[in-house]
């Protein structure tokens, strides 16, 4: 191992081997690879070492969710795998360092449409595939974080190191049995909780990177909620999807579960099983008694905190449950005065 450490000092520099030094300092068992190919992986004995150092950028690395699911095989239980990524922002930086100022702008405009739109569309995604060979992928921070957690293990840290994001992450759970590349298109579906705790699908156009559904319980650890519910430096939302979200256009679709009598038009934000997990016993009980709807009494009553956000859904029920559709005509109009007369929006 120290001779690997010397040899990524002399090409990579300091930085990046005292990363992993660092990482590796109570690991007695380790593999060292700058490899994309699986079958290096696979040739090594199954749950018997304490740390696997790859350091073959994750962006070129073909059917990387496989090859990672392999890694995980190979780690004795809590074993540490120590990678590196080039993420959008890295990208960003090196096109702005390496290109002219008045070529930067149109090259990353012809690289954000080859190298992250292609890739989410039908059709478009199998050219990407045959041009690419499944190498040089644009991987966010979240999409890395994200297939990491997918793949069983727990990332501890991350650490910016010349112009790449290198990360340390735990073995955790048990390896996936269906592990695969998951394809996500511009629409997509969330599951979450309604009436008498049935699970439905809700319709909304993608404001989020790939894998950002498996990231939420690193975003906990690492974030507190911020002022109405949401998370602090929220790094699942893309930059269009910020725009998106401002403009309540990725709701639009959720339209179909309306038309489909799932949803109100007012009522409760329909929440996923672990954000729902964060309330109270007495808030969850009441939840299942009411449908979720498109339109929350968060933006009746503007709560800054997730208590007062609890308290304005318990307010709601109770409307509800007595008024019935009287109290959602109120509250529509408390809405409709915040967001078109005052401008008012969640954060």
């Amino acid at each position: 191992m120290e001779n690997h450490i010397e040899t990524l000092k002399k090409y990579n520099g300091f930085a990046p081997a005292l990363f992993i030094e660092e990482a590796t300092t109570d690991c007695i068992k380790n593999s060292f690879f700058k490899t994309g190919d699986i079958y290096n992986i696979e040739s090594l004995v199954s749950n018997n070492y304490d740390a696997i150092i790859n350091i073959k950028k994750l962006n070129d690395i073909n059917e990387l969710n496989a090859f990672q699911t392999a890694i995980h095989a190979k780690l004795k239980p809590n074993g540490l795998y120590i990678g590196k990524v080039e993420t959008n922002e890295n990208n960003s930086q090196r096109i702005k360092e390496e290109q002219h100022k008045l070529i930067a702008p149109f090259y990353s405009f012809f690289d954000f449409v080859f190298r992250r739109v292609f890739p989410r569309m039908p059709v478009l995604n199998r050219i990407h595939q045959f041009i690419t060979k499944g190498t040089n992928k644009c991987i966010s921070s979240c999409e890395a974080i994200g297939r990491l957690y997918y793949c069983g293990f727990e990332v501890i840290e991350t650490k910016a190191i010349n112009n790449n994001m290198y990360f340390v992450a735990r073995k955790k759970t048990e390896v996936r049995s269906n592990v695969k590349e998951i394809l996500y298109g511009p629409l997509f579906i969330m599951k979450r909780v309604s009436k008498n705790n049935k699970i439905i699908k809700v319709y909304k156009l993608r404001t989020m990177h790939p894998y950002a559904e498996y990231v939420q319980e690193y975003l906990h650890n690492k974030n507190q909620l911020a002022k109405g519910g949401k998370f602090n430096n929220d790094f699942r939302i893309t930059s269009y999807g910020k725009w998106f979200r401002k403009f309540w256009i990725d709701e639009l679709p959720m339209l179909i579960n309306i038309l489909k009598l799932e949803i109100k038009l007012v009522g409760v934000r329909p929440l996923s099983p672990h954000f729902l997990s964060l309330y109270s016993d007495e808030l969850k009980k009441l939840r299942i008694t009411v449908k979720p709807g498109l339109l929350p009494p968060f933006y009746a009553d503007m709560p800054t905190t997730l208590e007062e956000i609890m308290q304005s859904e318990i307010n709601y029920i109770h409307s509800y449950n007595k008024n019935g559709w009287r109290c959602d005509i109120r509250y529509l109009y408390k809405i409709v005065v915040n967001i078109v007369f005052k401008n008012k929006r969640s954060s």
